[in-house]
């Protein structure tokens, strides 16, 4: 089985004539390591697949495998649990905590899961992600680009197996979304990160390894590149 494993996936919003099918039968593999970018027009199903990978909100039907564990068969509680530990979420909007430096946004997922945060590891990631000076920082203190590069860092605290990113550089100027960008194909190039991202630049998708394409809510192309 592969590391991740979507079959018939169907997401379907309202009801009757009002029905909208916002994913049609997607089915796809996703294996450990890949860097994957999802492209599409709006209203094309890509951050709903993000959403559903995500184990956000549920499929009307389908089945989403994870690393061998089944999202959508496991209870409300086991799925949260799970998500805080093997999924990694970043979007376009950094979503950080005012009143808490650098730092404790960083270390908060593990927090809330009742762990404590390794020291290693938060230098470490720190350092991954050129924000050794700006520990104790606070959001308002940093750039766009730094409050993104402290969100992904926030995403990988907890070793997910999955890095999920919507739009991760839709809210920056050009230099820093090649920052991020330049940082996203080096954590995967260098700790076999897995990690889908959705966006609508084509240049930011290029440099991904592989490239899926959404038209109302099916996969129209799937493009591995050299």
């Amino acid at each position: 089985m592969s590391f991740l494993q979507v079959e018939q996936l169907t997401k379907v919003y309202g009801a009757g004539d009002a029905a909208v099918r916002a994913l049609d039968g997607v089915s796809l593999t996703v294996e450990r390591g890949e860097f994957v970018a999802v492209m599409g027009a709006s209203g094309s199903g890509k951050s709903t697949l993000l959403h559903l990978l995500g184990g956000v909100d549920r499929p009307t039907s389908g089945r989403i495998t994870l690393d061998g564990v089944s999202l959508y068969d496991q209870q409300e509680e086991e799925l949260t649990v799970f998500r805080r530990r093997q999924i990694g979420l970043v979007y376009q909007f950094y979503n950080l905590v005012p009143l808490l430096t650098v730092e404790e946004n960083l270390t908060l997922p593990l927090l809330l899961d009742g762990r404590s945060a390794d020291p290693a590891r938060v230098l470490d990631l720190l350092a991954c992600l050129g924000l050794e000076g700006k520990r104790r920082a606070f959001p308002a203190q940093l750039s766009g680009g730094q409050q993104q590069r402290v969100a992904i860092a926030r995403a990988l605290i907890t070793h997910p197996a999955l890095l999920l990113a919507d739009e991760p550089t839709g809210n920056l100027d050009s230099a820093a979304s090649e920052k991020v960008m330049r940082m996203l194909v080096r954590l995967n190039e260098t700790t076999g990160q897995t990690i889908v991202m959705i966006t609508h630049d084509e240049t930011l998708a290029l440099q991904a390894r592989r490239i899926l394409r959404l038209r109302d809510g099916r996969i129209v192309k799937d493009e591995v590149r050299a």
